[in-house]
């Protein structure tokens, strides 16, 4: 897509063409495009946010990912969750515990655990 085909979908979305606005989203995930789908998700755009959590999952971000939890999108939270705990990450854990996730005080009390017993 060229950049006008892109300025003129922009434009489309913009004015409240929903249509344009999927094809925004579909064509901000297809490109790994964080910054696209963040303003359409800030737009209100429920598919950008969810694609945008998507997004940032596979590419590792936690920063996005804590940004988007720290915002209340419980998705998020749940894949920092996750990353958190694949990675052994008890400092981020601890930080969304003390911030009320009981999931990552879950995640966070059996790793704790596990290290007990393996000392």
């Amino acid at each position: 897509m060229s950049d006008s085909d892109l300025a003129d979908l922009r434009q489309r979305a913009k004015d409240g063409d929903r249509d344009a606005v999927d094809q925004l989203v579909e064509l901000a995930g297809e490109r790994g495009d964080l910054g696209e789908l963040r303003q359409l998700a800030e737009d209100g755009n429920a598919d950008a946010a969810a694609q945008l959590v998507e997004l940032a999952t596979e590419l590792g971000d936690t920063k996005e990912l804590r940004r988007l939890a720290d915002q209340g999108d419980r998705d998020a939270a749940d894949q920092l969750v996750e990353l958190a705990a694949e990675r052994a990450d008890v400092g981020e854990l601890r930080r969304l515990a003390d911030g009320g996730n009981s999931d990552a005080a879950d995640v966070l009390a059996e790793l704790t655990e596990e290290q007990d017993e393996v000392e």
